[in-house]
Order: structure tokens, then sequence, then C-alpha cells
């Protein structure tokens, strides 16, 4: 099968490169930048929000499949106005652009990266994908983050002529992330500056990146539709995870603060996540997509070294 990866330097469309061609697939590396393209079967520089460039870059690699995996992110640790602004255009703008490659280029199916973080706080402990997403948000950079989370999402489920998979990826650790010890949250609790507010009943659900590029190469290889939920077996609160993942990095017991003062010490999304957020449901994704993750739970390796 032919398979175009779009955003194949990123931190899972590296690897998702390597291991879809492990699979015998013919497999293209769609880059901004060509020095930084992986190793593949072919490298197809064009910048995603360049409308111009990238229909004729697509059609040229004649793709069956298109893997939309681009962000900003790992301009987040220099700039994080600056890589959440652009990873909204990139869910937006383009989105829409590489729909319209897809199509014109005669790929039959589009696979699409999301997040499985952006519920509204409300109902149970731990959702799935049918919860609302938290488009009113009362933080304006939150609530604009997932506005462009839940457009992706549209045009990839209604893109016409197109079978359309949205993955909704947990929070990411391991090589290349911010849990990674040499990583932005890794760094800041090292320093010991993520304190536990309010007794941390905030849910997170995890997922390491082998297991998102495990759940990349089945969403390829399926003809599964829909929005699934990609996420580690072990919802866990931070009252559960962060001490663990402290000790792993070696750092300070986390101190514990009043959830009053979260907002100011930590910013809306980090106290948010830590005081309110809910956990993602992964037993669509196992049923519909015969997939399950290889680390059942972030005990197995988060803040390993």
């Amino acid at each position: 099968m032919r398979v175009l990866v779009a955003g194949a330097s990123g931190v899972v469309g590296h690897p998702l490169v390597g291991a879809l061609r492990a699979r015998g697939h013919h497999v293209s590396a769609l880059v901004r930048d060509g020095a930084r393209a992986p190793e593949a079967d072919e490298a197809v520089v064009a910048d995603a929000l360049d409308r111009a460039s990238l229909l004729p870059a697509v059609s040229a690699a004649r793709p069956d499949v298109v893997v939309h995996q681009l962000t900003a992110l790992r301009l987040l640790r220099d700039d994080p106005a600056g890589a959440f602004a652009q990873t909204a255009r990139l869910r937006t703008e383009g989105t829409a652009h590489l729909v319209e490659a897809a199509r014109a280029a005669g790929a039959r199916r589009l696979v699409a990266q999301s997040i499985a973080f952006a519920a509204a706080p409300a109902g149970d402990p731990v959702l799935d994908e049918d919860a609302p997403l938290y488009v009113d948000a009362p933080d304006p950079g939150w609530a604009a983050t997932v506005r462009a989370v839940a457009e992706l999402e549209r045009q990839v489920l209604s893109g016409a002529g197109l079978s359309g998979l949205v993955l909704r990826y947990g929070t990411l650790y391991g090589p290349g992330t911010a849990y990674a010890r040499t990583g932005g949250t890794g760094q800041r609790v090292l320093a010991g500056k993520l304190p536990l507010p309010g007794g941390g009943p905030g849910i997170t659900s995890f997922l390491h990146v082998e297991d998102a590029v495990g759940a990349a190469v089945a969403a390829v290889e399926s003809e599964a539709t829909g929005l699934l939920h990609i996420t580690d077996d072990e919802p866990a609160t931070a009252a559960e995870w962060l001490p663990h993942y402290a000790r792993a990095l070696g750092a300070p017991a986390p101190r514990t603060v009043p959830a009053a003062m979260a907002p100011r010490l930590l910013g809306w999304f980090t106290a948010h996540q830590l005081t309110a957020a809910r956990g993602a449901s992964n037993g669509r994704a196992r049923t519909t997509l015969g997939w399950k993750p290889l680390r059942p739970s972030w005990r197995d390796g988060l803040g390993a070294r």
C-alpha cells in the first residue's frame, strides 16, 4: 500500500514511517524541511499551510492512504503561544488542504491525529468518544485549541470520497515528549516546580509513543472509521501519577498547594488537567480497531530513563 505520512518528522510521525515500511508499505514522508525527513521510500517537501505547494506534492506521491500527524508542538518549549497557535492553524487550514490534496491524489483513506484530553469536565470520571468537547472552556487559549480539534475531526469525518478515521491520542510519554527526562514537564518536575493542587483529582489517560505508532499502523491497515480514543488501560488521578513520576525521575516529591492557587502558579491548562480533567476510555478502539496498548499502564515507563 502507498502511504503518505504528513508530519513525518514529529514524535509520532518519525517512528511511524519506519513501522509502516517494516510492514511492507511504500511510505512517502511529507515534511517542511527536507533535512528533517526520516528514512522513507521518498521525501515529499511541502508546507501543509501552503495549498499551492501541497496539492501537487501529494498528487505526485499517489497515496492510497494519507496519515495526518501535523502539529507544531516541537516549538512548545521555546514559544508555547506560537506552538499552540501554529498547531491550531495546522488542525484547521492544514487539515482542509490535506483533505483536498488527498482527494485530488485519488487517496481512499485519511487517518488523523487528535487528542483524548479535550472533553468537557462533566459526567463520569472516564469518558468515551461521545462526550462533548470543551469548546466553551473559560480559558481563551484552551477554548481555541479545542475548537481547532473539533474542526479537524469534522473535516476528516466529512471528507467527501474519503474514509476518515480520527485517533485521539492520550497524553504522550516516551522519547521526544514533554514527559521525557529532558522534556518540558520532566524538567519542571525535576526542579520541583509542578505541585499537586487540591489533592490532584484531575484524571490523565497516558499513551506511550510506541503505542501511538502501533495504533496508527493498525488504522492504516483497517477499514474503521469515526473517532477512537487511543490511550492506555489505566486512567490515573494526578495524586497517583505525579508522585510516581517524580520518584522515577529522582525528583523531589511534589508539594501540595490549594486548588485555588493552581491557575496562578501553573497556568489555567495545567491547573485544569491536575484538578478537573476526565480520563478517556479505550474500549471502542479495542473493539473497532483490534488494537491494545503494549504498555497498558503508565507505571510501565513514565519517567523511565
